[in-house]
C-alpha cells in the first residue's frame, strides 16, 4: 500500500505543544528511554567501567530524541492510516494540527541531532546503534513491513529492542552477550504484547487495509501465536540467570512476572477474543494481557537497574 501525499488535508487548527510531543509518541519513548537506562546501568554494574555522569545524561537525552525523531517520521508516513481509524485519528498529523512536511522536518532534524549527540557523550558504536535503530523504524518497519507483511511487528519488533545494547554499548564501546540477551527479551516480548492490542483493533487495521496477523490470518491463529510466544519468552527472560546479569531480586521478580504472563496468554488462548462474536469480556480480557504485558517487561528491567545500582552509584565518575 502506497501513501497517497496528494491526499486532501484536513483542516488546519492551532497547534499546541502538546502536539508536537505527541509526534514524539511519549509514552513508547519512555519505554523506549528506561530499558537504555536499564542496559546502561547493567553495564556499569557488570563491568565496573565508569561513565561521567552528565555525558551518562547526554546519552539517555540521545536515546530520547532518537526515539521522537521515529516517532515523528512514522506518523508522517502513516498520517493516511491514522485517519482512517478511530484510535489514532486523533493524532496531531489527522486532527489537522500539523502539517506533513513539518513533521518530517522535525524528525530528520531530531534524527540527525540524536546520533551526533551520542557520538559526542559516547562512542561511534552506540552512535551507529542509535542511527540503526532509527532507521529501522522510521523506514524499515514503517515504509517496508507494516503495509505488506502479517509479521511486520514479529520482523519490525527489533527496532524497539535495541535500547538496551545502545546503553551498554554508550558505556562499555561493545555489545557482548548480556546486551544481546536483553535485546531478545524485548524482541520475542514484542508479539504477544503488540497482537494482543491487535485482537481488540483487527476491524480499524482491516480498514485500514494494514495487514496485522488478526486480519490475515484470523482471531484464531492470533491467539495461539500469543500463546507460542510467550511459552518462548519464558526461557529468554530467565537466560540472565544464567550468564550472571540478574540475581536474586531478578529471579523472584521474572518467576512471579512469567507466571503472570503466561496466565493471561492462555486465557486469551481459550477466549474468542478478536472473534467477531466477542464480548466485553473477551476484549477486556486481550486489553488486560496488553497491559499486563507492559508491567512485564517494566519489572524485569526494573529488577535489573535495582540490583545494579550499586554499580551505577560506584561506578559513575569515571572520566
Amino acid at each position: 500500500m502506497s501513501v497517497d501525499m496528494t491526499a486532501s488535508q484536513p483542516q488546519a487548527r492551532l497547534a499546541s505543544a502538546r502536539d508536537y510531543v505527541e509526534l514524539m509518541k511519549p509514552r513508547i519513548m519512555m519505554l523506549v528511554v528506561f530499558t537504555a537506562v536499564a542496559g546502561l546501568v547493567a553495564a556499569v554494574g557488570v563491568t565496573g567501567q565508569g561513565m561521567n555522569p552528565i555525558l551518562a545524561g547526554v546519552a539517555v537525552l540521545a536515546v530520547a530524541l532518537g526515539s521522537g525523531a521515529a516517532g515523528a517520521i512514522n506518523m508522517w508516513y502513516d498520517a493516511d492510516i491514522d485517519e482512517v481509524m478511530v484510535r489514532t485519528s486523533t493524532r496531531p498529523i489527522p486532527s489537522g494540527a500539523v502539517p506533513r512536511s513539518e513533521a518530517l522536518a522535525m524528525g530528520l532534524i531530531m534524527s540527525a541531532l540524536s546520533v551526533l549527540l551520542m557520538w559526542i557523550a559516547s562512542n561511534v558504536l552506540a552512535a551507529a546503534l542509535l542511527a540503526l535503530s532509527i532507521a529501522y523504524y522510521g523506514w524499515f518497519y514503517t515504509m517496508v513491513l507494516k503495509r505488506r507483511t502479517d509479521q511486520n511487528i514479529v520482523v519490525g519488533g527489533a527496532a524497539g529492542a535495541f535500547p538496551p545494547v545502545i546503553g551498554w554499548a554508550a558505556v562499555t564501546g561493545s555489545t557482548p552477550l548480556d546486551a544481546w540477551i536483553l535485546f531478545a527479551i524485548i524482541f520475542f516480548w514484542t508479539p504477544p504484547h503488540f497482537w494482543a492490542l491487535s485482537l481488540v483493533a483487527h476491524k480499524e487495521y482491516a480498514k485500514a487495509g494494514v495487514p496485522m496477523l488478526p486480519v490475515t490470518s484470523g482471531a484464531k491463529a492470533t491467539r495461539l501465536q500469543i500463546l507460542l510466544y510467550t511459552i518462548l519468552l519464558i526461557p529468554i527472560g530467565l537466560s540472565p540467570l544464567a550468564t550472571g546479569l540478574g540475581g536474586w531480586v531478578y529471579a523472584a521478580t521474572s518467576v512471579a512476572l512469567t507466571t503472570g504472563f503466561l496466565y493471561f496468554a492462555a486465557k486469551v488462548y481459550r477466549s474468542r477474543a478478536g472473534e467477531a462474536d466477542a464480548g466485553d469480556e473477551e476484549r477486556k480480557l486481550a486489553m488486560s494481557m496488553f497491559g499486563f504485558s507492559i508491567l512485564y517487561l517494566f519489572g524485569l528491567f526494573a529488577a535489573l537497574i535495582i540490583e545494579h545500582g550499586f554499580g551505577l552509584y560506584f561506578g559513575f565518575g569515571g572520566v
